[in-house]
């Protein structure tokens, strides 16, 4: 369900410099193909890309910029299941499954994405197995990294959850020791399972502490050993 109702860009996936690993395996009579049902749209932050409980239709590759995959409980709060970086594709398990969108995604910042028609991106899968191979791939290592950070998250006290969500931006979405949160306290909060005052007086701590140097979303860890020896004993 594509929810932008402005114009869309139809792409060329043949001189695309964005490339999933995936569409890497493809020739180039399947990139044409592939060109023709597809098409480009851009989001602002704050706006949803893929809607929770939404048919899904189509294929969402993330080209470039930050999304939040979320979900609603049973009282409606909020839960964050991870940050996704670029050349990445959404909701993929909802393809695999029900056709049902399971989760929301939100833009964090100025994002682009390719939706791709659903029965196209499916007879690459059956027919294509290096495009097949690196799709499963990608579901399971998506699936593995996110089942060891929620366990560690119910195991651990705050002082560990909070070192895991700065490692986890520092060295999974960034690849750099400094970087600006994407999320806010709030949001980061929603994603390790505790409060909003909670987050904001464990970053106050380890900047009292001199392990980070914080200037409002703005992150510095100025010691890395010890921010991952608080993430281990937890």
């Amino acid at each position: 369900m594509l929810l932008k109702s402005n114009a869309s860009i139809f792409s060329n996936c043949e001189t695309c410099t964005d490339k999933s690993c995936a569409v890497q395996m493809l020739s180039g009579d399947d990139l044409s193909l592939l060109s023709d049902n597809c098409h480009e749209v851009s989001f602002e932050r704050g706006e949803i890309i893929l809607l929770e409980g939404a048919w899904a239709d189509h294929v969402v590759y993330l080209r470039s910029g930050l999304v939040k995959e979320y979900g609603k409980g049973d009282r409606h709060q909020e839960y964050i299941l991870q940050v996704i970086k670029p050349h990445s594709y959404l909701g993929l398990h909802s393809i695999f499954s029900d056709n049902i969108t399971h989760y929301s995604y939100m833009a964090l910042n100025n994002v682009t994405v390719c939706y791709i028609k659903l029965p196209v991106f499916s007879t690459f899968i059956k027919e294509n197995g290096r495009f097949g191979y690196e799709i499963l791939s990608s579901v399971c290592n998506d699936s593995v990294r996110n089942y060891h950070r929620f366990i560690d998250q119910h195991q651990k006290k705050i002082f560990g959850k909070v070192a895991d969500a700065l490692l986890y931006f520092s060295c999974v979405i960034f690849n750099s020791p400094n970087f600006i949160l994407p999320l806010s306290r709030k949001e980061i909060a929603c994603m390790i399972g505790t409060s909003r005052e909670s987050v904001s007086k464990q970053i106050c701590g380890f900047e009292s502490d001199k392990i980070i140097k914080v200037n409002g979303r703005c992150i510095s860890i100025l010691d890395m050993d010890k921010l991952k020896q608080i993430s281990r004993v937890g």
